[in-house]
């Protein structure tokens, strides 16, 4: 940059040495005030910066996304924008104990798979209860010694007649008025109506689904007044239960309502209806155990014939205010045939009585006066395991026929 002096005839002339030294100055200033292009260094540094910057910031949405704790930079403290240190010790002890738990998860399986495939099969389909626990031929879950497992309330419906009687347990405690089902069988039966497990309806020879359903709720409805019903039990006809027989089977209907009016040999309302004479015995609590089996299948001209086994338990005591307490176990066999109105003689939604059969374990014989009645207390006829009288039967033994049961309702193994 060159500056002119100013003219020398210009009375306020500056002297040469001030004017240099001003020229100078100025000079220096521009060049300081100047924009400089930054180093190459200096380039790469604020370039690798602000890669640094994008990458934390994509991290950082990250950890929000996936609720993950942000680490700490290089050289920051920790918790600094980070959150607490503690946190991320937490995080990765937690998903060490997480991939620690999957390979013991993954080793149990494999050996699963190697000792016991049907089992590890189970488990693929998703039928756990019977994976872990069995279910043997007669219909209870067990650990393979026979007996319930333990911790198990209620056994899984039946749904198929069982092979064998329930095992015996020598140890067997005796039933107390608080649990009267202590030392039973009976003690892992559904409780009430509970119990009696209808099958899901079809239609079956002329027979509709919904027609086959209602078959299959009368028959359970029949079961439930004449065997639970409170007022049943202590006596009283079953309304219910003789309302949804057919009026059209004069035979049946005549007969039951004798045995109900005036009970006697001929006559015996117990060969339909569970009843305890309650100036002599009494039920204990307002529970009554049952387990049975409902099926169906096509009858005769296209009808749904329905067949039901089940077995009802009942604890008694005897009135008065005893504390010793028994057990009286009836199991009722009954057929129904339900058909089409329009081809056979019968009342629409009625049931016709084909057959009924009844096996009572713990009552007195002999006696017709339409009540069951028990033995209860130390002289009960039962003993702890079957003796060697081939009269002697198992009440809950519900893989025998009834057929085959003895004839008078004498001595029962257990009650």
């Amino acid at each position: 940059m060159t500056t002119e002096p100013p003219a020398s005839g210009d009375e306020s002339a500056i002297p040469d040495d001030v004017w240099e030294k001003f020229v100078q100055d100025s000079e220096q200033d521009i060049r300081a005030q100047a924009p400089k292009e930054p180093s190459a260094r200096a380039r790469m540094v604020t370039e690798r910066l602000r890669r640094e910057a994008e990458l934390a910031e994509q991290q950082q949405k990250k950890n929000k996304r996936w609720g993950r704790a942000p680490k700490a930079k290089p050289g920051e403290p920790a918790g600094w924008r980070t959150g607490p240190a503690w946190q991320d010790r937490e995080g990765r002890a937690t998903r060490r104990r997480l991939r620690g738990a999957l390979g013991v998860l993954l080793t149990v399986g494999v050996l699963l798979a190697v000792l016991n495939p049907s089992t590890a099969v189970a488990w693929l389909h998703g039928d756990f209860g019977n994976a872990a626990d069995s279910t043997d031929s007669t219909g209870h879950r067990s650990d393979g010694s026979g007996r319930p497992t333990a911790g198990q309330t209620t056994l899984p419906p039946e749904t198929a007649p069982p092979t064998a009687a329930p095992s015996v347990d020598p140890l067997a405690d005796t039933p107390t008025l608080a649990e009267p089902f202590r030392g039973s069988p009976a003690a892992q039966y559904a409780d009430g109506a509970a119990g009696i497990v209808l099958p899901t309806a079809r239609p079956v020879g002329r027979m509709t689904r919904k027609q086959v359903e209602s078959a299959l709720s009368r028959t359970k409805e029949f079961l439930v007044d004449t065997n639970l019903n409170p007022a049943t039990l202590r006596g009283e006809r079953p309304q219910l239960a003789m309302g949804l027989v057919d009026p059209l089977q004069t035979e049946i209907t005549s007969r039951w309502d004798a045995s109900f009016r005036k009970p006697d040999k001929e006559h015996d309302p117990l060969l339909v209806a569970s009843r305890f004479n309650p100036a002599e015995v009494k039920t204990v609590g307002s529970v009554i155990k049952t387990r049975g089996l409902i099926t169906f299948k096509e009858g005769s001209s296209g009808s749904v014939t329905v067949h039901a086994d089940v077995t009802f338990v009942y604890p008694v005591t005897a009135a008065g205010g005893s504390t010793a307490v028994s057990r009286t176990i009836v199991r009722r066999v009954l057929d129904f045939d339900v058909a089409d109105p329009r081809i056979e003689q019968v009342t629409a939604g009625r049931l016709w009585v084909s057959g009924y059969r009844q096996d009572i374990g713990n009552t007195a014989c002999d006696i017709y006066d339409g009540f069951l009645h028990p033995s209860i207390g130390p002289d009960k006829n039962a003993s702890a395991t079957p003796g060697p009288s081939a009269s002697q039967i198992d009440p809950y033994d519900r893989s025998r026929p009834l057929d085959d049961a003895k004839k008078d309702c004498g001595e029962v193994t257990r009650v």
